[in-house]
Parts: structure tokens; C-alpha cells; sequence
């Protein structure tokens, strides 16, 4: 995906061309094949020590999560406050490649983490500070699953309306070795359009993102083009215009 700034002239009365009943004809019966190869997970000694560490480098202050992704829309942690944010110079990109969750070893998927260059706006959440060692273990669960990950933590800068925050992202300037290459959008929609997991497909990872985004006022025009993408292959593959 090339690097663009997200600000755009869409509009939120323009209709997106990815709708529910095309993310519904991606959807299909996949089997859980259990956890990914080769990856160990996370115990639960492990999770607790991980949420400590975490609160610990936090420090005394509040501790905000960034969401970028499926993290808007589907948090799995409780908040208690949120803002606009934008983290400069990183941007989203379809870089995580997978054969579990909503992919499968038929047709892996693709799902996003935040490389260099650009700009990314999204939310972050505030944490309850009773419960926040728990709220933690929630979301690295949720989010890292194996000790293989635990690097995949980051702590950024962000810019927001009451000025810097800092908040744990996930997924930020990740290792070569944890994601795949950046392809183009046109290479992304061909496996967003026909990737399905047992946690349900790329185009409706997709098609939850963008809404949300929008309805946080956020649009970022990579993701813009690539829900039209998305769309057509879709279409496409209905129709016997193209091949799976």
C-alpha cells in the first residue's frame, strides 16, 4: 500500500461501495485449526507478568491503548475516556499475514499493523485505573497471544487535541520476519476479497474498520480506495468474472 496522507475529501453522506451484502457472500464455514504453528502461547504466568511489566513502564499517569484498527470497533477491554489521536510518521498497512483467525492454509489472510512513513489517525482509550493490570491482560491476550509476539509492543507519542499522549500500541514497527512485504492495494484486495478464517473474513475486518473510522471522523483515503477494491473483486467473483 503506498504511503498517502489520510486526510481526504470523502465526505461521511458518500455511500461505501463495500457493503454488507457483498461482506456476507465473503463469509463461509471455516474449521479452527488450533494455534498457529511453530508459535508458543502465551500462559497464563506469562500474561501476568506481561501486564505488570507493562503498568510498571506506564508509570504514574494514565495508561492509553492506540487504536488503528479492529481495536476501534472491537476493543475487548474496558475505557473510561477517548480521543482523537494521530501517530506521525507511521501509517496502516496489510502487512500481517495469516492461516488462522480470518485466514485459512488455503488462502492466508492479511491483517494491519503500522509501518514508517506517513501518518495515522485514529483513537486512544483511556484504561480504568482500578482494574488496570487486568484490562491489560485482556487485551495482550487478545492481542499478542504467543511469547514469539511479545515484541510487537511499543509505547508512541501521539498527537492529540489536550496535547502529547502517550499510549502502547501493537504492531508498530514490527520485525521483517513478522510481516510480509507491503504489496500494492490491488494486490491487497485480491486476498481481502477471497481470505476467510474461523473468526470471519478480511472484508469484513475491512468493511468494520472503515465504518468505524468514520464514525469517529476519521477517513483514511488507502483504506477508501481499497473498500472500492475490495468491492469489485467481490462483485467479480460473484459474477464468474474472475477466478478464486
Amino acid at each position: 500500500m503506498s504511503i498517502m496522507n489520510e486526510h481526504s475529501t470523502i465526505t461521511h453522506d458518500t455511500q461505501m461501495a463495500l457493503t454488507p451484502e457483498l461482506v456476507r457472500q465473503t463469509m463461509r464455514p471455516e474449521p479452527d485449526l488450533g494455534d498457529e504453528p511453530g508459535l508458543t502461547p502465551l500462559s497464563d504466568q506469562d500474561l501476568d507478568k506481561l501486564a505488570r511489566r507493562l503498568d510498571r513502564e506506564c508509570g504514574g499517569g494514565h495508561l492509553w491503548i492506540f487504536a488503528y484498527g479492529s481495536l476501534i470497533w472491537k476493543p475487548d477491554h474496558e475505557a473510561v475516556e477517548q480521543r482523537r489521536a494521530t501517530a506521525f510518521g507511521w501509517h496502516r498497512a496489510f502487512t500481517l499475514r495469516m492461516n488462522r483467525w480470518r485466514g485459512s492454509p488455503r488462502q492466508h489472510g492479511l491483517m494491519m499493523a503500522l509501518k514508517r512513513g506517513g501518518r495515522c489517525d485514529g483513537v486512544i482509550y483511556r484504561l480504568p485505573d482500578q482494574d488496570r493490570i487486568g484490562q491489560l491482560r485482556r487485551v495482550v491476550l487478545r492481542e499478542i497471544r504467543y511469547r514469539e509476539n511479545v515484541d510487537m509492543l511499543r509505547w508512541m507519542d501521539l498527537h492529540t487535541s489536550a496535547g502529547k499522549t502517550r499510549a502502547l500500541v501493537f504492531w508498530a514497527g514490527t520485525p521483517p520476519e513478522k510481516t510480509g512485504s507491503e504489496e500494492t492495494l490491488d494486490e491487497v484486495a485480491h486476498v481481502l476479497a477471497r481470505a476467510c478464517g474461523p473468526a470471519g473474513s478480511c472484508a469484513e475486518y475491512l468493511y468494520n474498520t472503515v465504518l468505524h473510522l468514520r464514525q469517529a471522523g476519521i477517513n483514511d483515503r488507502n483504506l477508501w480506495r481499497l473498500q472500492e477494491l475490495v468491492a469489485d473483486q467481490i462483485a467479480a467473483l460473484r459474477d464468474g468474472q474472475v477466478t478464486r
